[in-house]
This record gives C-alpha cells, sequence and structure tokens, in this order.
C-alpha cells in the first residue's frame, strides 16, 4: 500500500514540475510577445505626424524582452537555498 501511494505521489509530483515547467514556457512567450506589440506601437506612434513626439521611459523598457536565462539562473538559485533550508530544517528537528 505503501509503495502505491508513493509512486503515486511521486508522479503527481512528477506532473506538477511539468506544469510548472510548460506556464514559465508560456509566461515568457507571453511577455517577448508582449514586448514586441509595445515596440511595433512605440514605432507607430513615432511614424504618425500628427502624434506629439515625446519620449517614453517606462515604454523604452518594456521593449527589450525579459533574458529568459537570467529568469532560469534566479529561479535554480531561489530552488537551491530553498532546499538548503529545508534541509536545515530537517537536521534542526531530528536533533
Amino acid at each position: 500500500m505503501k509503495t502505491g501511494v508513493l509512486i503515486k505521489q511521486e508522479r503527481q509530483e512528477k506532473l506538477a514540475e511539468q506544469r510548472a515547467q510548460l506556464s514559465l514556457q508560456l509566461n515568457l512567450l507571453s511577455e517577448q510577445k508582449i514586448a514586441k506589440l509595445i515596440a511595433l506601437v512605440e514605432e507607430l506612434r513615432l511614424d504618425i505626424s500628427n502624434v506629439k513626439n515625446r519620449f517614453d521611459p517606462e515604454a523604452e523598457i518594456m521593449k527589450s524582452p525579459t533574458d529568459a536565462h537570467a529568469i532560469v539562473d534566479l529561479l535554480e538559485e531561489t530552488l537551491a537555498s530553498e532546499l538548503a533550508n529545508l534541509s536545515q530544517q530537517e537536521i534542526s528537528t531530528q536533533e
């Protein structure tokens, strides 16, 4: 019985991890598309002669997509830190 429960839990954990990975990939793709749309709108705004030309620092920042590698590195660091904290807590409770 215990073996069956452990196998089911492991499968659920794998599915949850796959869903989280897929969600991250979709979010990054959406962010890239939004950044491209912002860049296109800003370009269009500059091309229209009757629209006042102004500098928008927020739009400039939002035009560049997020660095996916930086996000993954940050997530890995956070995960490693959380795992270390959990290990320390388990050691503390066992003593």
